[in-house]
């Protein structure tokens, strides 16, 4: 049986790749040490020493907004210099290897490099040729771990638990690192996850990893306690995999209708950007049962803890001092 309690294990990975090789014990350990975190975030004073002295890499070989400016905040509150490394301004443009550009990093005494990749498995391979701390930020459409972190740590502080809960993803599963991240770190923690969207981007082989999946989007959000909407990924998509924008929003946007058939204490999630009036009816997006912006800023705070943690970090209980 999983529960929700504050463990006491330190955590012993040199890598954050991905959520499927982790224990249910080495999630709450991340939650547990972010927990820490977002009261510094709260203080006069936001920094702490944790990483003095280091070097930490944003290496984005593909765009990014939102998780490379929290990453470089996280980085910057706990004291590391950093670095910020856009393909568009590199030697990647003119032919190098991945390998080698992550290698030149390296010898430039980086000690953690953060990288997203449009390349499913970019920071595994990365992290058998470099000796530097490897977290992956996306790759391609595999996993977004810190992104599940950030989500689980949400469920847990707006309901006070994760086990026995009823969640249910609704949008482009097939293209999202973010369900499958979000799958494996809710389940492990004991969770009903229901998935739903349309046939062609919610294939029945999603119950493989442990979940339920339905087209019927009255029935995956009605008995839901959190209901996390995702955008379709257009630009991952090799065709079109449904008829129209349009046609989408009617069948499994989340309306002001459906949502008045739900529990009247379900939350309302989306790792972002929000494709307004497609996935979510914009009122909605800002209403009070809405915790979009909380995930923003719980993010801050669990990168925080990824990066103390991989470091070496040990203490669970109180890592801010």
């Amino acid at each position: 049986m999983i529960h929700d309690a504050t463990n006491n294990m330190s955590w012993t990975k040199k890598h954050l790749l991905d959520i499927e090789s982790l224990t249910a014990e080495e999630i709450l350990t991340v939650l547990d040490t972010a927990r820490g975190f977002k009261a510094v975030g709260e203080r006069a004073i936001k920094k702490v020493p944790a990483l003095r002295g280091k070097t930490v890499v944003n290496l984005f070989v593909e765009p990014s907004t939102r998780t490379r400016t929290s990453f470089e905040l996280a980085a910057t509150r706990l004291s590391a210099d950093v670095i910020n490394f856009t393909t568009e301004a590199s030697s990647l443009k003119k032919g190098e290897t991945l390998k080698d550009t992550a290698r030149n990093l390296e010898a430039l005494n980086a000690e953690l490099i953060i990288i997203r990749h449009s390349a499913s498995g970019a920071p595994h391979f990365l992290s058998r040729v470099l000796d530097a701390h490897v977290i992956n930020a996306g790759d391609g459409a595999h996993e977004h771990p810190t992104q599940a972190f950030l989500d689980t740590f949400t469920i847990r502080e707006k309901k006070g638990r994760i086990a026995g809960l009823n969640v249910t993803i609704l949008g482009d599963i097939l293209y999202s690192r973010v369900a499958r991240s979000d799958i494996w770190a809710l389940t492990k923690l004991g969770a009903n996850v229901t998935l739903c969207g349309p046939a062609t981007l919610v294939p029945k082989t999603f119950e493989q990893m442990g979940c339920r999946v339905t087209h019927d989007v009255a029935e995956a959000i009605r008995d839901a306690d959190v209901i996390n909407l995702l955008r379709i990924q257009h630009e991952r998509q090799r065709k079109t995999m449904f008829p129209s924008i349009g046609e989408y929003t009617q069948q499994f946007g989340l309306t002001k209708a459906r949502l008045a058939k739900t529990k009247p204490d379900a939350i309302i999630m989306h790792p972002g950007p929000i494709n307004r009036g497609v996935e979510i009816d914009s009122e909605i997006a800002d209403s009070s049962r809405s915790v979009i912006l909380e995930q923003v800023t719980n993010g801050l705070a669990v990168r925080m803890a990824v990066l103390y943690l991989v470091n070496g970090g040990k203490s669970v209980a109180n890592p801010a001092n």
